[in-house]
């Protein structure tokens, strides 16, 4: 992602996602050093993105978003098999991210990648719900895509 990009993944980000990033917050990843932002486009048009974070051997899945038109489309596998595939090269030892219990879709998605429930966080959403805390060690099971 460049700054140029910071309003079309923002416009993606509030179509996408019931309690959306700000634009600001999306800025502020471009200066973050242990920070990612990858975009997948598609036909001229942004398709998703993946924000991720490499800190102690560690990565933080930290945003996935998929535009509505794309959704069911490989757009999020895809982009979550290219940011565990860059992260390899660096023999990292567990990524973990946090989904919403009631996002069926991408729960299924991510233990097709191997990764497993580690955790839930009760009422950690703005509405109250919980989200599901899973993490993935490169080795193990898993089916990319």
């Amino acid at each position: 992602m460049a700054v140029a990009d910071l309003a079309q993944v923002h416009a993606l980000e509030c179509a996408a996602e019931q309690d959306p990033w700000s634009l600001e917050h999306f800025a502020a990843e471009l200066g973050n050093p242990f920070s990612r932002v990858d975009l997948c486009w598609r036909d001229g048009q942004l398709a998703g993105f993946i924000c991720t974070w490499l800190v102690a051997g560690e990565v933080q899945i930290q945003n996935v978003a998929t535009a509505p038109t794309f959704r069911r489309q490989g757009v999020a596998a895809r982009l979550l098999a290219l940011a565990l595939e860059r992260c390899r090269a660096s023999g990292f030892e567990a990524a973990w991210l946090e989904v919403r219990a009631s996002n069926a879709g991408a729960i299924a998605l991510y233990e097709r990648f191997g990764f497993r429930e580690a955790a839930r966080r009760a009422g950690y959403y703005p509405d109250g719900e919980d989200a599901l805390v899973m993490c993935y060690k490169p080795g193990g099971a898993r089916s990319e895509g």
